[in-house]
């Protein structure tokens, strides 16, 4: 079923979704990027701006990868959890931001008026998610042991699947906020029953995979070389 989206399944494309839904979503992300530039400007130091714009370098590569599934669409990885682990979830929000709006604008990876939704899941629900349930099972063990690296790989598959599933969600309630008087959709016309299940449905079989493996390898590859210290975030 996910032919229906075409294309990108985690970037939501312009048409998809109608103004009460991407106006809202906007709304939404301009107080959380207001925070951020609060955030940062406290805590941030010299040291971290390198790596923030690896990060960044790392999070658009990765994007870039996408896998094709039955059904003529596509879809990737984030690495937005292994940055929040490594940079914090704020920065994180900051740098996918940046990926995302370059994708859309550049590269037509997103919709323009959908900047807000993508940037809400993908920015903001898939880092901030991610990392907690890093924090909650890494919790009081040492830097370098395999709890933590178990941990990275579960934090990437739930924070993507909990992305996938508010991008469901959001694709799923058009038809019932955006119709003609005669109740023909104006924008996606697929349900909940089937936007959830199929933004869910491959997230959950394969792309969380994805996720989970490359925020693991790489987490583990850090450690191995030392280039990951007992930092705040880590």
């Amino acid at each position: 079923m996910v032919f229906i989206f075409g294309g990108d399944i985690v970037h939501i494309p312009d048409g998809y979704l109608g103004p009460q839904t991407y106006g809202i979503m906007l709304g939404i992300m301009v107080p959380l990027w207001v925070k951020v530039s609060r955030v940062l400007n406290k805590t941030l130091k010299m040291s971290q701006v390198p790596l923030i714009a690896l990060g960044a370098a790392f999070s658009f590569v990765i994007m870039m990868f996408n896998v094709p599934i039955p059904g003529g669409t596509t879809g990737h990885a984030v690495g937005g959890v292994l940055l929040a682990i490594l940079i914090g979830p704020w920065a994180t929000l900051l740098v996918i931001t940046i990926v995302l709006v370059i994708q859309a604008i550049i590269f037509g990876d997103g919709g323009i008026t959908a900047i807000g939704a993508n940037c809400f899941n993908m920015a903001f629900i898939l880092p901030f998610v991610g990392y907690y349930v890093y924090k909650l099972i890494s919790r009081n063990s040492p830097l370098n042991s395999k709890r933590r690296i178990i941990a990275a790989g579960i934090g990437g598959y739930i924070g993507l699947n909990v992305a996938a599933l508010f991008a469901g969600i959001e694709l799923g309630l058009q038809p019932l906020i955006s119709h003609s008087s005669k109740g023909v959709p104006l924008y996606s016309p697929y349900p909940l029953s089937i936007t959830v299940p199929a933004m869910l449905g491959e997230h959950l079989l394969l792309f969380g995979w994805i996720e989970a493996i490359v925020t693991m390898a790489a987490f583990a590859y850090l450690l191995r070389a030392n280039l990951i210290k007992e930092w705040e975030y880590a």
